[in-house]
């Protein structure tokens, strides 16, 4: 083993490991502790890509957690961060033509009390 911060390869113990299973050295010269290839962490992006697709094909976070077997907040973390990485929508410069839908909002309170 060669230790990443003096570069010196005596003298290194082992010392322990992580918690994800690789093997620590501490090196006896500068009394640090490394990992010389420490395993990756957090989940594949394939699996990201898989639910954010899921995600857009309609399913729900909480169905797409159970399938894929994660926590539905991590897949809400996972399609939040596709979202923000997507391009702005692209924006007229000048609006010619408004169009409205049937759907008729009250602002504040109805002019009739409900009777019921």
């Amino acid at each position: 083993m060669k230790c990443p911060h003096c570069e010196r390869t005596d003298r290194q113990n082992r010392a322990g490991q992580t918690g994800a299973g690789s093997q620590r050295y501490e090196c006896m010269h500068c009394q640090r502790k490394y990992t010389p290839s420490p395993k990756s962490r957090g989940y594949p992006h394939s699996l990201r890509e898989q639910a954010v697709q899921m995600y857009v094909d309609g399913l729900n976070l909480r169905r797409i957690a159970r399938h894929l077997k994660v926590n539905h907040q991590t897949v809400a973390n996972w399609v939040q961060a596709h979202a923000q990485s997507l391009p702005n929508a692209p924006m007229p410069a000048e609006v010619q033509t408004a169009e409205l839908d049937e759907l008729f909002t009250f602002i504040g309170d109805k002019k009739n009390a409900s009777t019921s």
